[in-house]
């Protein structure tokens, strides 16, 4: 029994028709994959420096991106180069602009302006189905009448692979993520983790320049989705394709990624290594987003470190021993506020005497005799606060949890 038609465009294996609707576009377009001159010429001038070196062409280029819905500017010129065989992830709340960014580089959504370009060949203007990348989503979308086997062989059968190179392939592509005697079972035989690998199996069987993967984990439980965790690293590393992840989940992007991209209102705002988002991050967003942090004002900063700027602390680097400030240590008073049991940590908050707050994380034996009310003395080195922009704290909007289809009924309906 063949797959229903509409598989290939839910699971992105290169055969669905074009996903933008044609009235999403403006007169200017001639068709769903022309844009405007001017966007041309863009993307010619990002292919040209792309290809003026010697240096390989990145897996994935994004030149001044942008995406609006209407009024709403869901994201906001956003370049970014992700090198290939990296563990790429786009982590940002809900309504921050990531999921739109990874449909545009599918090809499911139409930039307003700027350039999708994989490995050095312009893709903006071209069809999903006309990008050599695969996407894998949150709910597998596995076919349910079809076998382990035959799901990881679909996308080779609609490219006309025969059967015995298909069964080869997709054998191996099981192999790889472990569930290599699993071929003749049923998906509603398998568990969440073994679904999600199989719909990861068939992503990769067509050996994609990149593979996008939109918060794939979401579905599953905590102990489950730390152990996918580790699975999709090590698979990742050993069949060395590019991986772009998105997702909010702090713990996921700096535990799996090699590069993180941390977006806020549309816009990119820091990119680097997982520890050095964590540990040093350059604005408030990302310094709150990304874990907790204690964020000090202007007016703290500059009591407590002698600089007017506002800086990012990280409540783990605090101790409340009351042990003598070092030489290169800051020493503050305050009044116990609430203490929290966290298990083998406890986080203790702190009222200081100009009515703020600071937070500490220290082992729940060293936290033992702490109650609320108590004064403390907080001590930690000056080189753990990192001077950041202010770029607001990570909270929710209106639009926080709104698709891209629902912000442009936003945008055309503002008082609904």
């Amino acid at each position: 029994m063949d797959a229903p038609s509409f598989g290939a465009h839910a699971i992105g294996f290169g055969t669905a028709p074009p996903c933008v609707p044609a009235n999403r576009l403006t007169p200017k377009h001639a068709s769903p994959y022309d844009l405007p001159a001017p966007h041309r010429q863009l993307r010619r001038a990002a292919l040209n420096e792309s290809n003026s070196g010697p240096i390989a062409a990145p897996a994935l280029q994004l030149v001044a991106l942008s995406k609006r819905f209407g009024d709403v500017v869901a994201v906001d010129n956003v370049d970014l180069t992700i090198d290939e065989g990296e563990f790429f992830s786009l982590l940002g709340p809900s309504g921050s602009g990531k999921t739109t960014v990874l449909r545009m580089i599918a090809g499911f959504e139409l930039p307003t302006a700027g350039a999708v370009l994989l490995q050095g060949v312009d893709v903006t203007s071209r069809a999903p189905y006309d990008r050599d990348l695969n996407t894998v989503f949150q709910d597998y979308a596995l076919f349910p009448h079809l076998s382990v086997q035959a799901n990881v062989e679909y996308g080779l059968r609609v490219k006309g692979v025969g059967k015995a190179e298909r069964r080869r392939r997709a054998g191996e592509m099981l192999d790889a993520v472990r569930l290599g005697s699993f071929g003749t079972r049923q998906p509603s035989q398998l568990s969440g983790g073994q679904r999600q690998r199989v719909a990861l199996a068939r992503a990769l069987v067509n050996r994609p320049k990149v593979l996008l993967l939109d918060e794939p984990l979401g579905a599953l439980d905590l102990k489950l989705r730390e152990e996918m965790q580790v699975e999709l690293k090590t698979i990742q590393a050993e069949v060395g394709i590019t991986f772009v992840f998105v997702t909010h989940d702090q713990g996921e992007a700096l535990s799996m990624s090699s590069r993180v991209a941390v977006f806020n209102n549309g816009r990119i705002e820091q990119v680097g290594p997982p520890r050095e988002i964590y540990e040093a991050p350059t604005t408030t967003f990302v310094a709150t987003f990304v874990g907790t942090s204690n964020v000090l004002s202007v007016e703290v900063s500059g009591q407590l470190l002698g600089v007017d700027a506002a800086h990012s602390l990280r409540p783990e680097r605090i101790r409340v021993d009351g042990e003598p400030a070092g030489a290169d240590e800051v020493s503050i008073g305050g009044a116990v506020d609430d203490v929290q049991y966290l298990g083998s940590d406890s986080r203790i908050r702190v009222g200081l005497s100009d009515g703020s707050h600071l937070t500490a994380t220290v082992p729940s034996h060293t936290a033992a005799d702490i109650t609320k009310d108590d004064s403390v003395i907080l001590t930690f080195p000056s080189s753990a606060a990192f001077k950041v922009v202010d770029t607001g704290t990570a909270a929710g909007d209106e639009l926080a949890d709104l698709e891209p289809l629902e912000l442009e009924a936003v945008s055309r309906n503002p008082d609904s």
